[in-house]
């Protein structure tokens, strides 16, 4: 599994908006209207990651959420990442 540094992550972080490389994975803040809107966000996002297979890292502080892709079992960022984070930008 090819793993991507932030060099080689850029590219395709380019297609993507507002997630950031940081250590070995890729990150984005995303602000809702209230906490329900969150939670809402956040049922979406786990049904994606579970049809994938591929679960992100979640931080949920009222109408906040920070997510973080990375793959662990490659100890690094991979195209699951991305393909992760492609499929929650269409949310």
């Amino acid at each position: 599994m090819k793993k991507y540094s932030a060099a080689t992550a850029a590219p395709l972080l380019e297609q993507l908006t507002d997630w950031n490389f940081n250590n070995d994975g890729i990150e984005k803040k995303f602000v809702f209207e209230n906490f329900v809107q969150a939670m809402g966000f956040l049922v979406q996002v786990g049904i994606l990651a579970e049809k994938q297979g591929h679960h992100p890292e979640i931080a949920n502080t009222y109408n906040k959420v920070s997510l973080r892709l990375t793959t662990h079992d490659a100890k690094g960022l991979t195209e699951k990442d991305f393909n992760l984070a492609s499929a929650i930008e269409k949310l």
